[in-house]
């Protein structure tokens, strides 16, 4: 932990959470249990579940945290559909029978000096066979042979009649996954780039290789920092706006950045961001800090920073996190900056708590808030991308297991999911590039913020995959604060939400559902990147583009997809248009900057940004 964490003093109100209570195998029943038999009957079950919790622990450190019962359960119904779909095999036959002709007809054409058309292309984004050396031959009809029997087993695991949907998916993408072990891109007696390289070097570029290799097999086992990752330090190379912690309590840190402007905007902003992983990728390095960028701009803001959760914390909930998260900080920030509303914006699952808490807020009356930005975050979960691979009923009830066992679900057990989302370019084009070819991948202050990990509560992670991704509650009007169910529908502050064109976790067409879940005017921005780059997207960056389109409340609502060709790609950075919407909803009189922290408190004494929960591990 920092040393400044340590000596000056902050705010403290402490979050009394709920007692842990320690997973075991009895339970003894009370006499108020005793009188309710579906009481009794669920403590008397207690220790069989508690049993089946603990087998599923077990096998999930075998695992990397996927279930092998649904995996078992989705290869079990393709399989037996297309056992008793005599079509489908007779299809399958025919395409087999005709790649093998035309690989024939091109090996053909290719030993005679020929230069045969290619008799498939890659998918969209696959660049592992785009360089020259792969246009000769025997590496082009490798290449094709490869190509041709990914598409065969597209089309063996698609539209097999009687399997369902979700299963469909598991299986292409885990077959998907074994092709792409097997790619001749991913060996150095196969990928003509390679043997290049090796020929050039006399082998140097192995042996590197074989360093690098060696070298991370050891920072792993030691729990050792990533080669590159010292070069961006906490407080001082990344999260390094300047600011205060004006609040703590168990569960955030609550961070006002000191102004840059001699006059700042009356209405203060407030960001929550998502507690997967540490806030500070909405402050990295100074050039492409959204905090650094929106304070330049004249704006008051807030950043919650979310304390990495241990045991101790098992049975925090959602509405823990709405509480003391999201409504406790609003509270400081109305203290601070009185009588102005507040612009609050939410990344991903922050912007997911966001939605949660405006609706929660709009059903009582409760109005400060003077707009909502929503930065890749869903409040509709029917789509929601590659991600739902590994969520289904069964995948639940493993996760839940182990946290059922630790108190937590750790980033590490989720890693290897998000990774085989786009494993060629996180996993295979890595091992090429630093393992076959000899050079380190540079490390960046995305990569290293990635790095930082962080835990979710048992509990909390539970009701959220369940009650949102599961049973998407919140969509459908069964989400429920304080015993009341939620509508979206009440939000009346204006919103401006941003999905991004590659994104894998939170698909833009489902952020786009926000227009039919809401009557409240919607500037929708739709940007070029993934669900990180996209959003990090500072003026000045090279190649970056993005659609934009206002709907007022009663506009008429139109499809994603119709949405997203009648509008035109502006060039440039979609954060200028961000701001310049945040302006037009503030007050165009500039004021000079308010109190660093609560009225009462000396900001000398407080504790400097980032803070102190950053740094924990």
């Amino acid at each position: 932990m920092d040393a400044r964490a340590k000596t000056v003093p902050v705010i403290d109100t402490t979050l009394s959470a709920s007692s842990a209570s320690v997973p075991g195998l009895t339970t003894e029943l009370t006499p108020q249990l005793s009188a309710d038999p579906a009481l009794a009957r669920a403590a008397a079950a207690a220790p069989f579940r508690a049993l089946d919790h603990a087998k599923e622990a077990f096998v999930a450190k075998f695992t990397s945290g996927l279930s092998p019962a649904a995996l078992t359960l989705a290869f079990a119904d393709w399989m037996i559909h297309l056992a008793a779909a005599p079509g489908k095999q007779m299809e399958l036959a025919a395409l087999s029978a005709h790649n093998v002709h035309g690989l024939a007809r091109y090996a053909g054409q290719a030993l005679v000096g020929g230069y045969p058309p290619a008799l498939a292309e890659a998918a969209p984004g696959d660049s592992r066979f785009h360089g020259e050396a792969w246009q000769a031959e025997p590496f082009r009809l490798w290449q094709q042979a490869f190509l041709l029997t990914e598409q065969w087993w597209n089309t063996a695991t698609r539209e097999v009649p009687g399997t369902m949907r979700h299963h469909e998916d598991v299986v292409s993408f885990n077959v998907r996954q074994l092709l792409d072990v097997v790619a001749p891109s991913n060996f150095a007696g196969t990928n003509p780039e390679v043997m290049q390289r090796t020929a050039s070097t006399l082998g140097a570029n192995l042996w590197q290789g074989m360093h690098h290799a060696l070298e991370d097999a050891q920072t792993k086992a030691q729990g050792q920092a990533a080669p590159g990752l010292a070069q961006f330090k906490v407080g001082v190379d990344v999260a390094a706006t300047p600011g205060k912690v004006v609040f703590r309590n168990h569960l955030i840190e609550l961070i006002q950045y000191s102004p840059s402007t001699g006059k700042v905007y009356a209405e203060p902003i407030l960001i929550v961001p998502a507690w997967i992983m540490k806030y500070y990728i909405l402050d990295l390095t100074p050039h492409n800090s959204m905090i650094a960028y929106l304070v330049a701009q004249g704006y008051t803001v807030f950043c919650i920073s979310w304390r990495n959760v241990g045991a101790e914390d098992r049975d925090l909930s959602l509405e823990d996190y709405r509480q003391q998260g999201v409504m406790a900080a609003l509270d400081v920030v109305g203290r601070i900056v009185p009588r102005q509303k507040i612009h609050a914006a939410g990344y991903c699952l922050g912007g997911t708590l966001l939605s949660i808490a405006a609706a929660a807020m709009a059903g009582t009356g409760d109005d400060r808030l003077g707009s909502i930005t929503l930065l890749a975050a869903q409040t509709d979960f029917t789509e929601p991308g590659e991600l739902q691979l590994f969520i289904d009923d069964s995948e639940v009830y493993f996760l839940e297991s182990m946290m059922w066992s630790q108190g937590y679900l750790g980033a590490d057990q989720m890693s290897g999911a998000f990774q085989l989302l786009q494993s060629n370019d996180l996993i295979w084009s890595r091992l090429v590039h630093d393992y076959l070819l000899g050079e380190r991948t540079p490390m960046n202050d995305l990569m290293a913020w990635n790095s930082d990990s962080t835990r979710m509560p048992y509990r909390m992670h539970a009701e959220y995959l369940r009650q949102l991704f599961l049973n998407n509650d919140l969509a459908s009007g069964r989400y429920k604060v304080a015993g009341r169910p939620l509508s979206l529908r009440n939000i009346t502050a204006p919103m401006f939400v941003v999905g991004t064109e590659r994104d894998h976790i939170a698909p833009w067409q489902s952020v786009y559902k926000i227009h039919a879940l809401t009557d409240t005017e919607i500037m929708f921005v739709l940007t070029s990147g993934g669900h990180n780059a996209g959003i990090v997207s500072e003026p000045g960056h090279a190649h970056r583009q993005f659609r934009i389109k206002h709907a007022a409340a009663e506009d008429l609502r139109i499809g994603a997809e119709e949405w997203s060709a009648a509008q035109t790609p502006e060039a440039g950075s979609w954060w200028l248009q961000w701001t310049a919407w945040l302006a037009a909803r503030s007050n165009k009189k500039r004021v000079a900057p308010p109190h660093l922290g609560l009225p009462e408190v000396d900001p000398a004494t407080l504790v400097d940004a980032p803070g102190s929960y950053i740094f924990q591990h």
